[in-house]
């Protein structure tokens, strides 16, 4: 039975089978929908690009840190949850239950550590970038060439290929296209306001993306509840939710686990043991959260310190959803599909997803193309879009920021403003093309579970950066020597169990993998803690043996040294020396006008062809003190600090009630 409404058309899913080439967008309800949001953040990207200035490094990576706490709060959520989570999150709880939101309740405890320990210091600091920060702290290069290199890698390998590979799925799902060219058409779209607009038409556009993303994703939530009959129904169905065919297969392999319902699980037998949900998932999450270029780049584009904490309050408060958009919406999948979302026979789950380790990835996709009504159903690709291209953008322009300021001025010391700005943009889409090639490995992965697969690789290559942070910041004695062996060090054993986890496969449930117990047996999470702890040995044991940084270096950069007013003495020269005014003592000559086409090329890319005014000495200096100031006003200081307080305490209640 169907309604038509406004063109909207109102009907009761059967779940029927669809072809993997069936195209259901081809309504003009639905088509209307999508054609109206990009027109939107087209909208909202224009008037970006023409209300900031992007000509400057400071205006295109950090907005002239002019944001207030809303954007960021809102752009934070946006950057982080991508439509790898939403395909990733949603297949995973699908699989195993609710375990998975965990990660995303994580979360609240270390937003408030970033805001109120970690950022402070960066402000102090004055850095753009994250190994722009070490290499203030260390000295030398190769600990920031280090560092610039494997967050790109870990860009292309845990983020890019993800989110490309899982929007990739939802177009599949929707128009039937082949994952290359679906990957194709998405990125076109999302480089071009990236290399465009800079981080403010970026911050402004993932603040609407978020409001599509959470508005969509309430209503879907709504749909499938409906469909399971509320919750209590939806815990007795989900146990239940096991496929027809099943050939030789164990039954552990396919019937729902006893504790799906539980985050915290056995620490040994469990597939996420809670002493690794709770220690080796913070490591990752501080990480993440407190020292990624992504995430601190949003905060260091912030008007205030308190601007800085209420936009990390606002993060935390929107990552209590995850749990209710994704977590249990892909668990109705199963109920709703189990033949396909719980596939365990090899040969079905080709025929549903194209894939043989299974089709838990295609639980939230089918639940949006199969259930939703005509209109609704646009309205969630473009969510799906919405999460994919915040999270791209967010990647693309942070990836161009430490290309740019930490290898580029590497090689062309006195570049210009307009130099740098154009490789930054150039950059990106070389770093498309890596991605793309790297989507095969993604699919295959952790028994086709991508969240699995990113937080494998996560563990196995961050712990140590996340070392080298927390020492640098809290332990003035560690130098140069200790963080840059313990980081390599601890870069060996990662890539050791990586590269053995990928020559031997991870295996599926029916088909273990080969890889030996004594490599792969340890659970990923598990990993994390022995490499954090091992790293934190290796910088503290060679920083002892070694010389010590002398105080006048470390103001400002050490917490224990963070309100020294004398002038630090950096222990090297800026890479980068702008050198826009180095002619200026000559006479100045007629510029030549530059056509129209060049204009608006210019124009359109914020390269401003004119000249910005002469600052002074005593202007550039009251610049950099407005920069690298973290006072507070009491008021807004008692406000943000209550609210982390009630943050933790829905924390620890969440935690409990689930747990």
């Amino acid at each position: 039975m169907s309604a038509d409404y406004f063109g909207f058309s109102v009907m009761r899913s059967d779940h029927h089978q669809r072809s993997n080439n069936e195209v259901v967008l081809n309504n003009p309800a639905d088509i209307s929908v999508i054609v109206i949001y990009f027109l939107v953040v087209l909208a909202v990207g224009v008037w970006a690009m023409v209300r900031t200035n992007r000509s400057t490094v400071g205006g295109f990576f950090l907005a002239g840190r002019s944001m207030v706490w809303w954007p960021i709060g809102a752009s934070l959520f946006a950057s982080n949850i991508g439509s790898g989570h939403f395909v990733g999150i949603a297949g995973t709880a699908a699989a195993g239950g609710i375990a998975i939101g965990g990660f995303e309740w994580n979360a609240l405890v270390v937003v408030v550590i970033l805001a109120w320990l970690f950022v402070p210091i960066y402000i102090k600091a004055g850095v753009v970038t994250m190994p722009e920060y070490l290499k203030k702290r260390f000295g030398g290069q190769r600990i920031r060439v280090y560092l610039s290199v494997l967050s790109l890698f870990l860009y292309v390998f845990t983020k890019i290929s993800a989110d490309m590979f899982s929007g990739a799925i939802f177009i599949n799902q929707a128009l039937g296209l082949n994952i290359y060219l679906a990957v194709v058409l998405l990125l076109l779209i999302t480089a071009l306001y990236t290399v465009t607009g800079g981080l403010a038409a970026v911050i402004y556009t993932d603040t609407l993306q978020t409001i599509i993303m959470v508005v969509g994703s309430f209503i879907l939530m709504g749909f499938a509840f409906n469909e399971v009959g509320g919750y209590d129904n939806f815990q007795v169905l989900y146990m239940q939710a096991m496929p027809n065919v099943t050939g030789n297969i164990s039954e552990a392999c396919y019937k729902p686990r006893a504790d799906s319902f539980h985050i915290f699980r056995n620490a040994i037998t469990g597939d996420l043991p809670w002493p690794g949900l709770v220690f080796g998932l913070t490591i990752q999450a501080t990480w993440y959260w407190c020292t990624d270029q992504v995430i601190v780049q949003r905060c260091l584009s912030a008007k205030n310190l308190s601007h800085v904490k209420a936009g990390c309050i606002l993060c935390g408060y929107l990552k209590l959803l995850p749990m209710f958009l994704m977590v249990f919406p892909g668990m109705i999948s199963r109920i709703l599909y189990p033949n396909e979302i719980a596939c365990v026979d090899p040969a079905e789950c080709l025929k549903f997803c194209d894939a043989s380790v299974g089709c838990t990835n295609i639980a939230y996709p089918k639940l949006v193309v199969d259930l939703m009504p005509n209109g609704l159903r646009g309205l969630m690709l473009s969510v799906m879009l919405a999460s994919l291209m915040s999270s791209l953008t967010s990647i693309f322009n942070s990836a161009s920021t430490l290309f740019t300021m930490d290898i580029y001025t590497k090689m062309r010391r006195a570049a210009s403003e307009k130099e740098l700005m154009i490789a930054g943009r150039v950059f990106i889409l070389g770093l498309i093309g890596v991605s793309i090639a790297w989507i095969p490995i993604v699919q295959s992965a952790q028994s086709g579970q991508l969240f699995d697969y990113i937080q494998s690789i996560t563990s196995y290559l961050t712990p140590p950066i996340a070392a080298v942070f927390m020492l640098a910041i809290f332990c003035k004695r560690v130098n140069e020597a200790g963080a840059f062996y313990g980081l390599i060090i601890g870069l060996v054993i990662g890539l050791s169990r990586m590269t053995a986890e990928f020559a031997f496969g991870t295996g599926t449930c029916a088909q273990p993998s080969s890889c030996p117990t004594i490599i792969c047996g340890v659970h990923y999470l598990y990993f994390s803690i022995i490499l954090f702890c091992i790293s934190c040995i290796l910088i503290l044991g060679i920083s002892l043996a070694t010389k010590p940084i002398d105080d006048k270096h470390l103001y400002r950069l050490c917490w224990s040294l963070r309100h020294r007013t004398e002038d630090r003495i950096d222990l090297e020269e800026d890479d980068w020396i702008d050198n826009q005014d180095s002619n200026s003592m000559d006479v100045e000559e007629p510029l030549e006008e530059p056509g129209m086409c060049k204009k608006a090329l210019m124009c359109f890319c914020g390269l401003d062809t004119k000249k910005a005014p002469k600052l002074t000495e005593e202007e550039k200096a009251e610049m950099q003190r407005n920069l690298t100031d973290t006072t507070e006003r009491p008021l807004w200081r008692n406000i943000t600090n209550a609210n982390a307080l009630i943050l933790l305490c829905v924390c620890v209640f969440l935690h409990g009630f689930y747990g």
